[in-house]
């Protein structure tokens, strides 16, 4: 029997009303029971079932000295990785070569094809330039299963990828440049062991039977008025499951049409989980990431994010995190912000494709949260209405590790 807890969200969501805190199996969020309050927008509810882990009452936030210290001394990394990041170079070229020509796949090793053998013995080389090859498949891989996440995998260099490398190479010991040197690759290699980066899959009965819409309407009118924002395709579906870009899960399987039980298919041998010690978190509004580090002060994770703009800016300052909803309703407010037509307040269904995924991270700053998004591809290329959006899986990963009271900061 599932229990709606009724919260509010503004920009992209406000906590409100009553909320039954639960545990959840991996990591308990010291759950409580929040008696009723006054809501200062009665719009925008949002609910969760009963396996939510909510904390929803916005509290003033308190900072001890030992975390203002750390805080400072997370920043002060973040500001030496930013100023060591090269962001003007190929990430795949050699930091002693000057001006590399870009790598066709045609001048690519013979092992660098887009088989799983290939991909699974690709290897690095000098100046391999910018493009979509077997190599960053397999660094991409490599980096997200280190807990350097490039987002959504599609074998492209980019600034995702530029970025998943300064933080590797940052939790690793590795000057952070963001180029995927030798020294580098052979410390992904490393930690990987003898894990290989692409498995074969065979798709299940359970594969196909979803639940799956046919299309998920842009009007947030229409949407509400669906029992769930589910997933439109098997190939989508399959796609997060992999932490994997649709359209390369296709390139990969180019003679699969995913609608049968017992297709094999080629797809990333992916982590699930992240470190236990998840003691501060740093959105870094410029680089557009967030950072993870421990009690020891040191990076243990980062991910991609997309981040408030100019027009519906992040907030600045210290902050904590106050609980986990998995699966939540999303309510739209015209009073935050105006979709299409829309000028009547909206409550849209659970699921992968609502406005903020499928889970919300709340924080101590009412109406601003960590959440998921239906466009895992378009993260850090795009930006959100002030909460800080992940892929699903990455979301999914911080929620279920993340205690209440771990502190957030937002650098710009």
């Amino acid at each position: 029997m599932f229990v709606r807890t009724v919260l509010a969200m503004s920009l992209s969501c406000m906590f409100a009303g009553t909320a039954l805190a639960a545990t959840t199996a991996e990591q308990p969020l010291n759950p409580q029971l929040i008696s009723d309050t006054a809501v200062e927008d009665p719009i925008d509810p949002l609910a969760t079932d009963a396996s939510a882990a909510v904390v929803p009452s916005e509290v003033e936030t308190q900072i001890t000295q030992q975390e203002e210290q750390d805080l400072n001394k997370a920043s002060a990394t973040l500001e030496d990785l930013q100023n060591a990041e090269d962001t003007q170079a190929d990430i795949g070229s050699a930091p002693t070569t000057a001006a590399p020509a870009t790598t066709s796949a045609s001048t690519a090793p013979a092992k660098a094809s887009w088989t799983l053998d290939g991909l699974n013995n690709a290897s690095w080389y000098e100046n391999i330039g910018k493009g979509q090859f077997p190599v960053y498949a397999r660094a991409h891989v490599m980096l997200n299963n280190a807990h350097a996440s490039p987002g959504a995998i599609d074998g492209t260099s980019g600034k995702n990828t530029l970025k998943a490398i300064a933080s590797f190479q940052q939790m690793n010991g590795i000057k952070p440049t963001g180029v995927l040197t030798q020294e580098t690759w052979d410390a992904l290699i490393a930690r990987q062991g003898s894990k290989p980066a692409f498995v074969e899959y065979t798709i299940t009965e359970d594969d196909l039977k979803g639940p799956y819409v046919k299309s998920i309407p842009g009007d947030y009118a229409l949407q509400a008025k669906m029992k769930g924002l589910h997933y439109t395709s098997v190939t989508e579906m399959l796609g997060e499951k992999f932490h994997m870009d649709e359209n390369f899960l296709k390139k990969l399987n180019p003679n699969a049409n995913f609608n049968k039980a017992g297709q094999k298919l080629i797809v990333a041998n992916v982590r699930n989980d992240l470190p236990e010690d998840i003691h501060l978190i740093v959105a870094h509004k410029g680089a557009k990431q967030l950072y993870l580090f421990n009690s020891r002060n040191q990076m243990i994770a980062s991910f991609p994010a997309s981040i408030g703009n100019t027009n519906t800016p992040s907030p600045t300052g210290t902050y904590k995190v106050t609980g986990v909803a998995p699966n939540p309703w999303y309510s739209y407010s015209p009073s935050n912000f105006i979709q299409g037509k829309n000028m009547k307040p909206l409550s849209l269904p659970p699921g992968p494709n609502g406005p903020v995924g499928n889970i919300w991270i709340g924080l101590s700053k009412k109406s601003f949260g960590i959440h998921g998004t239906p466009n895992p591809s378009m993260i850090s290329k795009s930006y959100s209405h002030g909460c800080i959006r992940l892929t699903n899986w990455d979301a999914n990963d911080l929620g279920r590790k993340v205690r209440s009271g771990v502190t957030v900061k937002f650098l710009e």
